[in-house]
This record gives C-alpha cells, sequence and structure tokens, in this order.
C-alpha cells in the first residue's frame, strides 16, 4: 500500500507560511537544498528543477496533493509546478478551468482521495500543503517529515491548521541537522 507523506517546510514555531501565505523566510539556499536535491527531487516544481540541473523521477513520489491556496501561491511562477507527478488540487469552489497543465482539481472528501490513491500502484504520495488540508488528512498521515527553519513566525498558517483533530502518536526515526540552520526530523506514524 502506498504511503501518505506530509513533507513541509516549518518555522520553529509551527508555522508553514506567514499570515499572508509568504514563506521567505524559509532558507531558500544552504547545504540542505543539496540533500533535498538527493533525496527529495519530485517535491522541487519544475522552475527550481530547471534552475538546479535536477530531475525528478517519481520515484519517492508520484502524486502531489495540495489545498487551493498552496497551489495559488506559485501561480508567479507556473500553473503547472509538478509536471513530474499527478497533482491533484482541493477546493470546494475552484474548478479545473482555474487551474492549468494536468492538474486536477477536486471538490471530494480529502480522505476518500487518498485512501483510493493509497490501494492504487504507484510510489509515494505527498502532501505538499496546506496546513487545512494538513488537518482533514492527519488520520491519513504515514510519515511526517518537517523541515524545521531557523526562524520563528510568531503567526502565520499553522502546520495542521486549526484542527481540532486529537493527537496522533509518531516515532522520531532520523534527525538531520545543517549547517543552515535547517534541521529535519523524520517521524512514522505510531500505531495505536
Amino acid at each position: 500500500m502506498r504511503e501518505l507523506t506530509y513533507y513541509v517546510a516549518t518555522s520553529v514555531d509551527g508555522f508553514i507560511a506567514g499570515t499572508d501565505g509568504d514563506t521567505t523566510a524559509f532558507a531558500s539556499a544552504g547545504d540542505h537544498i543539496e540533500w533535498i536535491c538527493q533525496d527529495y527531487p519530485d517535491t522541487l516544481p519544475d522552475v527550481a528543477l530547471a534552475a538546479l540541473g535536477v530531475t525528478a523521477d517519481g520515484s519517492r513520489f508520484d502524486t502531489t496533493l495540495m489545498g487551493w491556496h498552496t497551489y495559488a501561491a506559485g501561480f508567479e511562477h507556473t500553473r503547472d509546478p509538478y509536471p513530474h507527478t499527478r497533482q491533484i488540487v482541493f477546493s470546494r469552489t475552484r474548478t479545473a478551468a482555474d487551474a492549468g497543465g494536468d492538474v486536477e482539481v477536486t471538490a471530494e472528501t480529502p480522505v476518500d482521495v487518498v485512501r483510493e490513491l493509497k490501494g492504487e500502484k504507484g510510489s509515494g504520495i505527498w502532501l505538499c500543503g496546506g496546513g487545512a488540508l494538513a488537518a482533514q488528512l492527519v488520520g491519513e498521515i504515514d510519515r511526517l517529515v518537517l523541515k524545521v527553519n531557523p526562524v520563528a513566525m510568531g503567526a502565520g498558517v499553522p502546520l495542521f491548521g486549526d484542527s481540532a483533530a486529537g493527537p496522533r502518536g509518531l516515532h522520531l526515526d532520523e534527525v538531520r541537522q545543517f549547517d543552515s540552520g535547517v534541521v529535519v526530523l523524520d517521524y512514522t506514524r505510531q500505531e495505536a
């Protein structure tokens, strides 16, 4: 069965973006970028892949899930950010006509979509963001990979939105510390 991985950058105080959705406070240069290129190239948008001379082969992730706000944040650069993966954007108000490329837009319940995807053949499923979508999928997340950036934001978009979900047990599998100050925490879900 395929796994759902929430792989996301966050501040030390648990925000994945500023109050206006801005992510420029997160380190976009440093030794952690080389690690991302090597271990997580499927999570790089096509403009970054081209700029860095990196190829994404879909071996880690072949499906990308996003909420509309996460998807729309990249409109300045592209409307087809991850063409090397199947891209599914969740929205109750937008349609495929609002998107670009081969991006799928759905109003289906995220949990139902993920459960169906997990039963299909393929590599991993990447939950790109945002926090509100992550809150809806918290019970389906198999791995949580946090790129903790050395910045405290004080306010912004929480890692799991305004979730009222109960606690979920996680097991810390790996910690990677970079000279850039970024620390990557890799967790797997603990079964009850």
